[in-house]
């Protein structure tokens, strides 16, 4: 009871030392009325299905779609460029890696591109931008991925092999694990 009537105190702000049971059980009561009409102002509402409410948010579903698009582009590139692209595992030390930044319009038009890492293998890099070239127009890509000028901007990385051909990071088979 002792606890109780702390509890009583504490939630109807009666901190009088020697305060009446009665008393309390009045306050008690004005209190427990004041919370019925507060609760009793509340709305509650239900889903109309029984299944639960899952919201995916926007950047996922832009991520899932970025990802989508991204390997549609690298199938294009490939498909665009069959006599370049390695068939099968690329080998484990790689002649060259091209990271090409690029720029596409709604149109699936490449407006920019550019190198953005290389080692430095000139024949390589060339090779990257002409195949993103031939390529072009690129599929068109999600609008909701579109930047407020219009336009979505990629990397692709191009992994090259000793004899010139290569495998769109997107798209590449494992690396060999050996050195032949």
């Amino acid at each position: 009871m002792l606890t109780h009537t702390r509890h009583l105190r504490r939630l109807t702000g009666c901190f009088v030392a020697g305060l009446r049971a009665s008393s309390l059980r009045t306050h008690g009561a004005l209190f427990t009325a004041a919370l019925a009409v507060a609760v009793a102002g509340c709305t509650i509402t239900l889903p109309s299905s029984h299944e639960p409410v899952v919201s995916t948010p926007v950047a996922a579903i832009n991520s899932a779609t970025l990802d989508q698009y991204r390997d549609a582009v690298a199938k294009h590139i490939t498909e665009r460029n069959p006599s370049y692209v390695l068939r099968g595992t690329p080998q484990a030390m790689l002649r060259s890696l091209v990271v090409v930044s690029f720029t596409v319009d709604r149109n699936g038009h490449v407006v920019q591109s550019s190198v953005y890492r290389t080692n430095g293998d000139d024949e390589a890099e060339s090779t990257a931008l002409a195949s993103l070239r031939r390529a072009s127009p690129l599929p068109l890509p999600p609008g909701k991925l579109l930047n407020g000028r219009g336009q979505l901007e990629l990397f692709e990385d191009w992994l090259f092999n000793d004899d010139g051909k290569f495998q769109l990071r997107e798209l590449a088979s494992p690396q060999a694990q050996t050195i032949d």
